[in-house]
């Protein structure tokens, strides 16, 4: 894994991610896919930026590979 995924100028789309999706937030179960869009503005957020995924799915990034 490259970065922690907490500062929106590392990710780009089209980068495979490591995300933790809302319903997962818990557990912590991370989810592997391909960013298609960002969805956070600010430059960095503490728990991840929130991306949305090729397939649709939203969640926070936790790694990126």
């Amino acid at each position: 894994m490259q970065g922690k995924g907490t500062i929106r100028a590392e990710i780009k789309p089209g980068q495979e991610v490591l995300i933790v999706l809302k319903a997962d937030q818990r557990t912590g179960k991370l989810t592997r896919g391909v960013v298609k869009d960002i969805l956070t503005n600010s430059p960095q957020h503490p728990h991840g930026i929130k991306v949305r995924l090729q397939d649709g799915q939203v969640g926070r990034v936790k790694g990126i590979l």
